[in-house]
């Protein structure tokens, strides 16, 4: 497995409210020079108002967090973990996606739903 995270919603809602086991998790794989990826999907769920999140958009302004967009391989690959395991979550499916082409485990506040589309990817509860 490649060095990094992947971040689902609920872990970019615990860098917004300053959670701080959340916060030191991420901070110790950026302080290694790691790339935490955000899925442009996640990030979509959580950032609605930018002036009164500092927090998230501090932490997104930082040189190894890079939005990963939903391209088309990505909306193939969605696609199909959406159909393989009857579930409809875009977003879910994206951060899988998302870490298994970076080969990262996922910090994430709902490791069920994410466990459901591929039972093998690593998840760290936050």
């Amino acid at each position: 497995m490649a060095a990094g995270l992947t971040l689902d919603a609920g872990a970019l809602r615990a860098i917004d409210r300053g959670d701080r086991a959340t916060t030191l998790l991420v901070a110790r794989a950026l302080d290694r020079q790691e790339v935490v990826n955000v899925p442009a999907t996640a990030l979509a769920q959580v950032l609605h108002n930018p002036s009164r999140q500092a927090l998230l958009m501090r932490f997104l302004r930082r040189p190894l967090t890079p939005t990963v967009a939903l391209d088309r391989a990505g909306a193939s690959a969605v696609g199909q973990f959406l159909a393989r395991t009857g579930t409809a979550d875009v977003a879910d499916a994206h951060v899988v996606a998302c870490a298994q082409q970076a080969g990262q485990p996922i910090v994430t506040s709902d490791p069920d739903d994410l466990h459901r589309l591929d039972p093998t990817i690593t998840l760290i509860p936050c």
